[in-house]
């Protein structure tokens, strides 16, 4: 089949084209989980056990484990690869990728080859991790920065962040942003009536917990700015309409009220941005900069702001700094912001982003260049121009006189029948009400396209009269400034340059591709070929979210598939698959809670307990359901303090709200007594939330709905193999019991997408980001029960045999039970602190091809490492044989052989154009700098990682504040 662009796509395949699966092609669990047979029985005779069952028996505690084997609904065994995409080929099928012109912010795109290829389809780009370790993530952090400069320049501000979840999330932000710049006045915020209709339902979900009302009307004649701190305003509006904004923002601006405002990026090209008519924030998404539309996501939302509003801003934001050496190096700044150190005083539970998303908009503006991006948008205006002129002669209202790419037309009593005729042309419109439709066109449309157009409205059409369109775009509004002038912009314009620009970027990074990257509680497993097939087939890429039911079936089919497989392995009774990323899961689930207590009569129910050693976006997303934070402390061997649990239970009595708990906990551990702490929160009222974070030692061995929890959310980018994609995308899907069920997030434009009681939409689409999803539908429906818990059972034992190894150079700093952990263990490096400090050890990691351990969580100054059941036993002991040899490094600086400050540890990571420069002043050899595995294995000196860059000076980054494309001149390097 072909796309739109004219390329080919792979197509789906059938049951009579799948070949017959034997031996390991019928099992794909053997290809998934890394460890072979022989690698087992060798691990568990390390750690004194008989087999793999004898391990887990003593490992996880009888008390949650499950009565029975699980069943999943219609998946009786598993499929081999060629059955599972035959499958899902079949759910393919079902869906109708006609032309969608519906608009309400998603639309049609096309996704240049190129960036197809070699970033949404390359495992160098999708399977790498959050850019936290700089040093080995300048590719994706470059491509980052070119996002911002493309954001600032396009909308006209001076500062943006490096992506958010979506436009409704992105808005969402802006509103308590505005907040937190204000700090006074009337808890009000005004919302234009003519934003999407998600976006604005987005707002007052988010806004509803935190008491803020939200006043939803016409700006020019509802808007009193002395009511409100701030407003959101769009331009172009979800109609079509386009209004001057000085004027509204100069009157909130008189009175100290926040203009934000949400826009369209590719209208920016034509249009006077908002940053130069006074807007403070700008939000939007930049999903038609080449991102395919996936029924709703994933995509990009952006936020940008004034540099004066940089402290106050959400999300990630990435910087420029020096590394050691004075060279220009990338990193993200001011991340004092994060959730994890803010915690409970966060206002925003944001700790993730749309990465890979972010990365492929931006290579878009970098492919197409200002004069391409002006091309296009000038295409999409002119025929917008053309289609009002042949409806206005019709004899048809169009609403809007001046316009971008929507129109709004009034055809009294005929928008059915215009909406039919387009459908029989295969174009999908927007069904306003019975008098009106809405089109909104873009870049896949041409003459033949209006032409279709005009006839479903019964009017005439003619080629010259596109030829003839003139801008309806008011003088005082249309572009005058440039945008995208920095050279990346204009550099890589032949699929040559542009192929080996994508290549050095993802070739600078450490990527599961490459190597192990042992994150505690993030679990960077293997993201299959097979699972992440499907995602670029058209059939799945091309649907518009609010396209007619009847043209995805197929994906309501999948949707319905993995929410029940999800609710039978987690012991839960529904499941939402809206929330786009954890963080928005967790908030989903104490929303859930809020609303079942408030019900009930219960308002004062306030109170949320969360342990000392949760994630900081427990304590966050708390906040933001309307709760106080309440912590509980923890005991010595870091489980939950079950004497201090009781105290607080009975200091706070009927306001308890929820207990939040993280379960095997984030020290790494199985507490016993979970299902004791379950009652006793049960017993005073509360409800109890587990997070779902490491649902990967739980799977088919024990589920939270059974052991006494009442909701978690479940992170699908982490035990059901959805890419981490350099930060994004996730999904976070939150799953409950019966009695919450009903307070799941819902949509405003799809009642299918959630319950009529619910608190409203947490995401922007009605499934969030369900571009995605077949990839966890493939993971199940290839690994089936018995794989699934295979892999919980490897995952434990690839643990332990870890822990057991690296035990003999560190303190393991939490045990479990005969001295076992669960799927990841902490490693103290404390005792060390005086000769190397937890930093140092992480970057001379990379000196060994390693991305380092989650560091300093939940313990500062340790290691929080996860092998995952995808590793093999080679690459463990590699990584094993890399921490022993840095502990030996250690004892020479302890020694003295090496100085304190002048050793392998801390001059980590040596790049190549340090190793080889003519000046080696340093008390070991290069060979030591480079090669500290050493080179008798020829393998492991060809397969060497040079990182691109020595150590990132963070301090100078925060201080000298430059989160845009540098000047070219800022790389030169005086001799």
């Amino acid at each position: 089949m072909l796309d739109a662009s004219g390329g080919t796509r792979a197509g789906t395949p059938s049951v009579s084209e799948a070949p017959d699966a034997t031996g390991l092609e019928a099992n794909f669990a053997s290809r998934h989980i890394g460890l072979r047979p022989v690698d087992v029985t060798a691990m568990l005779k390390r750690l004194g056990f008989s087999s793999l069952d004898a391990l887990i028996d003593a490992a996880v505690p009888a008390e949650i484990r499950l009565d029975e084997p699980l069943r999943l609904n219609g998946l009786e065994q598993p499929l081999s690869e060629p059955d599972a995409l035959a499958a899902i080929g079949r759910l393919a099928e079902a869906n109708e990728p006609l032309q969608s012109l519906i608009g309400l912010g998603y639309y049609g795109t096309l996704t240049p080859a190129v960036i197809r290829r070699n970033v949404f389809e390359n495992p160098s780009w999708y399977t790498a991790y959050t850019p936290y370790q700089p040093e080995i993530s300048q590719g994706r952090l470059e491509a980052l920065l070119n996002y911002q400069t493309m954001v600032c320049d396009l909308v006209g501000m001076e500062i943006a962040n490096s992506s958010l979840l979506c436009e409704g999330t992105a808005a969402a932000e802006a509103m308590a942003m505005a907040r937190r710049i204000t700090r006074r006045g009337p808890d009000r915020f005004f919302v234009d009536s003519d934003c999407h209709p998600q976006v604005i339902d987005v707002v007052a979900t988010r806004a509803a917990p935190l008491g803020i009302e939200i006043a939803v009307g016409d700006p020019a004649t509802d808007l009193e700015p002395s009511e409100v701190y701030g407003a959101l305003l769009a331009y172009p509006a979800s109609s079509g309409a386009l209004t001057e904004l000085v004027p509204l923002i100069a009157r909130l601006h008189d009175t100290g009220a926040i203009a934000t405002v949400t826009t369209d990026l590719l209208a920016c090209c034509l249009l006077r941005p908002p940053g130069e008519q006074g807007a403070d924030i700008v939000v939007g998404s930049s999903q038609r900069f080449g991102v395919p539309l996936g029924f709703g996501g994933p995509h990009a939302g952006f936020l940008a702001t004034r540099e004066q509003h940089r402290r106050s801003m959400p999300g990630r934001l990435v910087g420029v700094s020096v590394d050691a050496a004075g060279r220009i190096a990338y990193r993200l700044a001011l991340q004092t912001r994060e959730q994890h150190i803010r915690r409970e005083r966060a206002t925003s539970n944001i700790c993730t982003a749309q990465v890979l998303l972010a990365v492929m908009a931006s290579m878009y503006a970098v492919w197409h260049g200002p004069e391409g991006l002006a091309a296009i948008a000038g295409r999409v205006h002119q025929l917008t121009v053309a289609l009002a002129a042949g409806l206005r002669s019709a004899g048809l209202r169009v609403l809007n006189d001046a316009c971008f790419d929507t129109l709004t037309v009034r055809v009294p009593g005929g928008a059915d029948s215009a909406l039919c005729e387009a459908l029989a042309d295969s174009i999908n419109l927007r069904r306003v009400d019975d008098d009106t439709v809405g089109v909104s066109l873009d870049e896949t449309c041409d003459a033949a396209t209006v032409a279709s157009l005009l006839r479903a409205f019964g009017a005439e059409s003619s080629t010259e009269a596109i030829g003839s369109a003139v801008s309806t775009i008011p003088a005082g509004l249309e572009r005058t400034s440039g945008y995208l002038n920095h050279p990346t912009f204009s550099a890589y314009r032949s699929e040559t340059e542009m192929m080996r620009y994508l290549r050095r970027l993802a070739q600078s990074d450490v990527a599961l591709d490459r190597s192990m990257i042992p994150l505690g509680s993030c679990t960077m497993k293997l993201n299959a070929a097979a699972e992440m097939t499907p995602v670029t087939w058209s059939q799945f890429a091309d649907i518009h979210p609010f396209a007619p039911p009847s043209q995805s079936a197929g994906y309501r089919t999948l949707i319905a598939d993995l929410e029940s497989w999800l609710a039978e392995i987690t012991g839960y009774d529904a499941v939402s698959l809206q929330p786009n990323a954890g963080s928005q899961g967790e908030l989903a689930g104490l929303l859930a809670i809020r609303r079942f207590h408030d019900d009930r009569g219960n308002t004062h129910r306030t109170v949320c307990l969360i342990p000392a050693s949760a994630h900081g976006t427990n304590a966050a997303s708390a906040v933001m359901a309307g709760m106080r934070v309440v912590v509980v402390g923890c005991t010595h061997d870091g489980d939950v303090d079950l004497d201090d649990l009781d105290a607080k239970i009975a200091e706070h009595g009927d306001k308890l709200a929820a207990f939040m708990a993280t379960y095997p906990s984030t020290h790494g551990v199985y507490e016993d007594g979970i299902r004791s702490v379950c009652l006793k929160v049960h017993e005073a009222g509360g409800q109890v939330y587990v997070d779902g974070a490491n649902l990967n030692a739980l799977v088919g061995l024990a589920a939270p709905g059974t052991f006494g929890a009442d909701v978690s959310h479940l992170n699908l980018h982490k035990t059901f193999c959805i890419p981490h994609g350099g930060g994004g995308p996730g999904i976070g899907p939150v799953a409950a019991r019966l009695h919450l069920a009903k307070y799941l997030p819902n949509h405003p434009l799809e009642p299918a997408a959630g319950p009529a009681a619910g608190p409203g939409a947490i995401s922007s689409a009605p499934w969030g980001s369900a571009g995605i999803l077949p990839i966890p539908w493939m993971y199940i429906a290839m690994m089936g029960i018995e794989g699934l818990t295979r892999a919980t059972k490897t995952a434990i034992l690839s643990a332990n045999y870890l822990a057991s190894r690296l035990s003999e150079h560190f303190p393991i700093l939490y045990q479990g039970r005969y001295g076992l952990v669960a799927h990841e263990c902490i490693v103290d490096l404390r005792p060390y602190a005086g000769w190397a400090s937890v930093d140092d050890v992480a970057k001379r990691l990379i000196d060994f091809g390693f991305h380092a351990p989650t560091m300093s969580f939940p313990v500062a100054g340790t290691f929080m490492i996860e092998p995952t059941e995808s590793e093999s036993l080679s690459e463990i002991d590699r990584f094993c044989d890399a921490m022993a040899t840095i502990r030996s490094e250690i004892d020479k600086i302890a020694s003295g052989q090496w100085p304190a400050d002048d050793n392998p540890l801390a001059n980590a990571p040596h790049p190549a154009v340090d190793v080889l420069a003519d000046d080696w002043s340093h008390p070991y050899t290069r060979t030591e700098a480079a090669y500290p595995a050493g080179t008798s294995s020829a393998v492991a000196v060809a397969d060497k990682y040079w990182p691109p860059v020595s150590r990132i000076d963070g301090a100078y980054g925060d201080r000298n504040l430059m989160c845009a494309c540098p000047d070219p001149r800022a790389f030169e390097i005086d001799d």
